[in-house]
């Protein structure tokens, strides 16, 4: 069995042809192939092309992750952390996520650092960490990088860098990732780490309000109602606000009253109109 064996089923599968990837990934993994296994394993994990069994999965996800295969470790590492298909257990998942990790699979490394940062089946230890926070953060992991960020800004198993938090932050959101988008925004606002530039802390407020972030939304529609790196308009301050405010934001839910007040009736309207019309944007209006 070669290499293009398993490359259709991984084409199949990027391409959502899952009807195409659950033929190429079952004739593989009962070949005990573990990239057939694996695959295998998630396609019963999402339902996609199967109805959704994570019992199934753990069988698949276990076959291939007793062979190594790193992905499928990280992978059966989710399931245990979860409880879904198996019984809730830190401990199990910590073993299969060590095993990826140590073959530098950085989705395992960025998730053994959260465990050991929240003490989940470990002693908490900020150290360690921090040490595979940055095994991933240096493969690229976002959300490694984003953690790493936070660390440093709170100081927490390092000294507080507020500039070598954004430097995180900013490769997390450059790579998308709304929740480094918002927090370098928030570094530019309050000039931590960088300089204050209300603009460039507007600007990423709004690539993480797009992707639907709340809190974003929020602090967008706070700078739209004091014109601060933005014109004011207390229109679109309504229509950010009312996002937040429609995912349970409580903060908010309280700002969209205060700005109703200062608006006509006219303008409320406006703002529900363009609101609407954002929405069926998905946030790019």
């Amino acid at each position: 069995m070669n290499t293009a064996d398993h490359e259709k089923g991984l084409t199949a599968f990027k391409k959502k042809d899952y009807e195409t990837a659950l033929k190429e990934f079952k004739y593989l993994a009962k070949a005990g192939n573990a990239v057939g296994q694996n695959g295998l394993g998630r396609l019963y994990f999402d339902g996609w092309g199967v109805s959704q069994n994570y019992k199934t999965a753990v069988k698949w996800y276990k076959l291939a992750a007793e062979q190594g295969d790193a992905d499928a470790q990280c992978n059966l590492g989710h399931l245990y952390r979860m409880g879904k298909g198996v019984r809730l257990n830190y401990k199990a998942a910590l073993k299969w996520y060590k095993l990826a990790a140590i073959q530098r699979h950085a989705r395992a490394q960025a998730v053994l650092g959260y465990m050991h940062q929240l003490g989940k089946g470990i002693t908490q230890n900020y150290k360690t960490a921090l040490k595979w926070y940055k095994l991933a953060a240096e493969q690229g992991n976002h959300n490694a990088q984003c953690r790493l960020g936070t660390m440093y800004s709170v100081g927490k198993g390092v000294p507080q860098n507020y500039k070598i938090a954004a430097q995180w932050y900013e490769l997390a959101a450059q790579q998308g990732y709304e929740i480094a988008q918002r927090k370098l925004g928030i570094m530019y606002g309050n000039g931590q780490g960088v300089s204050q530039d209300d603009k460039v802390a507007f600007n990423w407020y709004k690539q993480a309000a797009r992707q639907g972030d709340a809190q974003a939304q929020f602090y967008l529609a706070k700078m739209y109602a004091e014109g601060h790196g933005v014109f004011r308009s207390y229109i679109r301050a309504h229509m950010w606000s009312a996002f937040a405010a429609k995912q349970n934001f409580k903060q908010a839910e309280e700002f969209l009253k205060q700005i109703r007040v200062k608006m006509t009736p006219a303008q409320v309207e406006k703002a529900e109109v363009l609101a609407r019309e954002c929405e069926a944007k998905n946030y790019k209006g």
